[in-house]
């Protein structure tokens, strides 16, 4: 009875199952871990304030766990369970400021099960999966500064903005929209101040590392981030084609949350006052960073690729529930409840299912018998420890993590040659062909990749 009524209870213990199902499901399912993990950890190996695909922080995070927990698989499930976890905690804690109503943010919270971002594409941990913390660390400190005005918020807010745009510049579309509300918000009230300006100063100072980088590596982070939207492809059918690709898609995975939107309401006549604050800020902070993304795609032709918009829909929920809020009926929660206990089974069951049928995924690598079979050879012939390696960031990045020496992963060593001493020992991967024409140690092959080892004897 306490459980059936004591709705802040509920939602701790979806938390922990969540946590639970979605750190062993992956865990006992794949071998290795996912490409962007490695791919983090391999940045992470050998940290700077920028990379050729993304800013930092994503590289930061991995290191700190690795820092903690070595190689152990589970860990960077955990991880990013745990990303998810703290995004829904501030959902819950932004929602009860909305609603004043635990069983409303209850609903507002499991109704996200519906979206498989928070699901079946959880467990590797990537850029996507980092942001979501920070973003509704954002939203939640938006709504407080505006409605507050309190410094302490500002400084958190522009904190966790700055945090936010340093896991993927596509951050900034959640920045806008507060920027927008923000001035909305000013326009309002009629009312400046000058504490406002706090968070943009906090912003900027925040991100001079990391322009410091983008100047002394030739913006190659922005490059990259243009360059996976398929703008350099002049064709105007794209200006069509993909907004509206991507407008099919969204609708295709938001059906989830809407059926189970329609078991807890019955619609009769929508009320929206757009006046009103809480409203206001509800539909610019969903709204308006999606409308904001398909534009750039309509007006570039940028192919918006579908795990980009994992962080825009953690406040759908929130506006969902506030907009039918007066069609809810307590006595549909069981029914509802038992629709969203399916998609919470069906997602883990999907994930094993896939893992277990499909034997060519990355996540069947074997990695870690690799790195011990590297490890054997190097061990033959050499007497230093391996140090650093050099390839891209899966061949190479697993190496990195499985190898017991964790050593250093650099994408190339031309600029790095430095590093280099008659005591460092170094394994270059890459095309077998290519290596073994320039190899000057112990050169092998572990299909499809050559690998070259240079040590001490």
């Amino acid at each position: 009875m306490l459980i059936k009524n004591n709705y802040t209870t509920l939602f701790y213990i979806f938390l922990l199952s969540h946590l639970i199902v979605w750190t062993i499901t992956p865990s006992i399912s794949n071998v290795n871990l996912p490409l962007d993990t490695i791919e983090a950890l391999a940045w992470g190996s050998n940290l700077s304030w920028g990379y050729l695909k993304h800013p930092p922080v994503s590289a930061f995070m991995a290191e700190l766990i690795f820092n903690f927990f070595g190689n152990q698989d589970w860990a960077y499930y955990f991880l990013s369970q745990l990303c998810i976890i703290v995004a829904f905690i501030y959902v819950w804690k932004f929602s009860n400021l909305i609603f004043q109503n635990r069983l409303y943010s209850l609903c507002s919270v499991l109704l996200l099960e519906g979206i498989f971002f928070f699901n079946f594409t959880s467990p590797e941990f990537n850029v996507n999966v980092c942001q979501l913390p920070f973003w509704a660390l954002v939203v939640f400190y938006s709504w407080r500064s505006i409605n507050y005005e309190k410094t302490s918020d500002l400084i958190l807010l522009g904190i966790f903005m700055s945090i936010g745009f340093l896991t993927k510049y596509l951050f900034v579309y959640l920045i806008l929209a507060v920027k927008i509300i923000f001035i909305f918000n000013i326009i309002k009230k009629k009312n400046f101040k000058i504490k406002i300006l706090i968070p943009g100063i906090i912003f900027i100072l925040f991100l001079l590392p990391h322009i410091h980088w983008l100047f002394q590596n030739n913006f190659t982070t922005v490059t990259y981030a243009f360059n996976r939207t398929g703008i350099e492809e002049d064709n105007l059918i794209n200006h069509f084609y993909n907004p509206l690709l991507f407008f099919i898609k969204q609708v295709g995975i938001l059906i989830p949350i809407f059926i189970m939107l329609f078991t807890l309401v019955k619609i009769k006549k929508i009320k929206f006052d757009i006046l009103n604050k809480n409203n206001y800020f509800l539909l610019f902070i969903n709204i308006i960073p999606v409308i904001l993304i398909f534009l750039t795609s309509i007006i570039s032709g940028a192919k918006i690729r579908t795990m980009w918009m994992t962080p825009f829909y953690l406040f759908l929920g929130v506006l969902l529930i506030q907009i039918c809020r007066e069609y809810i009926n307590k006595n549909n929660f069981k029914k509802f409840f038992i629709v969203f206990s399916i998609f919470f089974i069906l997602s883990p069951t999907s994930y094993i299912f896939v893992s277990l049928s499909n034997e060519f995924k990355r996540t069947d690598y074997p990695g870690k018998e690799i790195s011990e079979l590297v490890q054997r050879r190097w061990d033959k012939n050499f007497t230093n420890n391996i140090s650093i390696v050099v390839g891209d960031e899966w061949y190479a990045g697993n190496l990195s993590y499985h190898l017991s020496s964790r050593p250093t992963w650099y994408n190339t060593i031309e600029n790095n040659l430095s590093l280099i001493t008659s005591d460092t020992g170094v394994i270059y991967t890459g095309n077998p062909k290519i290596l073994k024409k320039f190899c000057p140690g112990i050169y092998g092959t572990i299909k499809p990749i050559g690998i070259c080892m240079i040590g001490a004897k």
